[in-house]
């Protein structure tokens, strides 16, 4: 390779990482294997671990059906506070707390978001909004279920402004 030809390679390299050639690999890598599609197998997953794996298909799932951008996963907030997932859906921030069981045999896994949880993941997205400077962003509550039964595909659903903002908390600005 002449150093023309390898020039023009590199400037093709960093043209591809510039316009997203790290999110077109984590892609094309997500449509030959779809985690959505794939039968669960638990084996002698603890809670930990099954908490774990449903967070991933959840963020797989938000990325892939839902179109949305995960911004972070996993924010803890210095000052306590906490949010599963960070997402930007369109001009909207949405923090999504995910919630995993293996059946619903006591009730639906956003049933498990109680206030004070809510307030948990406020005092998050609260913190979120702060370091980012801004207090005009849009911003809504989302929970995601994901329900892992053994030798079945994962049943993942979204529930959209699953709760508001608790009343004795603000933004300030």
């Amino acid at each position: 390779m002449n150093s023309v030809d390898s020039e023009k390679w590199h400037l093709a390299a960093g043209l591809w990482k510039a316009i997203g050639g790290e999110w077109l690999a984590c892609w094309w890598r997500d449509w030959l294997h779809d985690p959505l599609a794939t039968p669960v197998e638990l084996g002698e997953a603890d809670k930990d671990e099954i908490g774990r794996r449903g967070e991933a298909l959840a963020a797989h799932f938000l990325r892939r059906q839902e179109m949305m951008k995960v911004l972070h996963r996993n924010f803890r907030a210095p000052q306590g506070g906490e949010v599963d997932i960070v997402c930007r859906h369109g001009e909207t921030l949405a923090f999504v707390e995910v919630k995993t069981r293996t059946s619903t045999a006591y009730g639906r896994p956003i049933e498990a978001v109680d206030e004070q949880k809510q307030q948990l993941i406020a005092r998050g997205a609260l913190e979120w909004l702060r370091l980012l400077s801004r207090t005009d962003v849009l911003f809504r509550f989302d929970v995601v279920e994901v329900i892992l039964t053994e030798g079945k595909r994962p049943h993942i659903q979204r529930v959209e402004n699953a709760f508001e903002l608790p009343d004795n908390y603000y933004l300030q600005g």
